[in-house]
């Protein structure tokens, strides 16, 4: 479990909401693992928090797919089969590919910088072969992209969908060698096609990112 951390209140999110990002934030860098129990009692220890927002913020992971509750046996981190992330893939594909051509079509100069931003430090974090600030960075880049698209609906089903696969991609990043190395080179491929405008290539990137992704994780997976 992750070292003792205090959440810092922000006004535009609710506690249980905060709780919730902090323990997507555990699951996709890999610190609980599929299967893990997680103890209201303790994590509510460690955030210096009262127990009833942690409660609601498993309520919350729950309905999004990331914890199972189960009676008599609490809380656990939940976890994917192979079959649910073909799916999950299958239907992401599309999404990918409109998110990349209306990000290219939407984009200001302001978040084409920090795209670039983005970019540079994913390729920083492969450099240092730091494999958890890689994957939080491999997330954010994608919702950058889904928020150029000014599309609020296709952000949220979007995000909705890929927080699913954090309880699979973290453990393919830390055990694929060379993984990171290459989803950067796609992500600044990517990333250079919406910020040259380029509707076309950045949706035929995205899709293709997309597929060798999921190539990579069956490909781990069946090892």
């Amino acid at each position: 479990m992750p070292e003792n951390t205090q959440i810092a209140l922000l006004t535009s999110k609710s506690l249980p909401e905060l709780i919730c990002s902090e323990l997507e934030g555990w699951i996709a860098q890999g610190k609980v693992s599929p299967g893990q129990p997680l103890r209201e009692a303790d994590i509510s220890a460690q955030m210096g928090l009262s127990r009833g927002p942690v409660r609601e913020a498993f309520r919350i992971l729950e309905e999004r797919g990331l914890v199972c509750c189960e009676k008599n046996r609490g809380v656990r981190v939940g976890n994917l089969t192979l079959e649910q992330v073909k799916e999950i893939y299958e239907l992401r594909e599309t999404l990918e590919g409109l998110i990349g051509r209306l990000a290219a079509e939407r984009a200001g100069a302001a978040e084409k910088a920090a795209l670039k931003g983005i970019v540079e430090e994913m390729a920083k974090a492969v450099d240092a072969e730091d494999v958890a600030r890689y994957t939080e960075l491999n997330f954010k880049i994608h919702e950058m992209l889904a928020g150029c698209t000014q599309n609020a609906v296709l952000k949220e089903i979007y995000l909705r969908l890929v927080s699913r696969l954090h309880l699979f991609r973290s453990y393919v990043l830390r055990h694929q060698t060379g993984s990171a190395k290459r989803s950067y080179l796609e992500h600044q491929a990517i990333a250079e096609a919406v910020c040259a405008g380029e509707a076309d290539e950045a949706e035929k990137r995205l899709k293709a990112h997309t597929r060798e992704s999921l190539q990579h994780l069956i490909a781990i997976a069946e090892k």
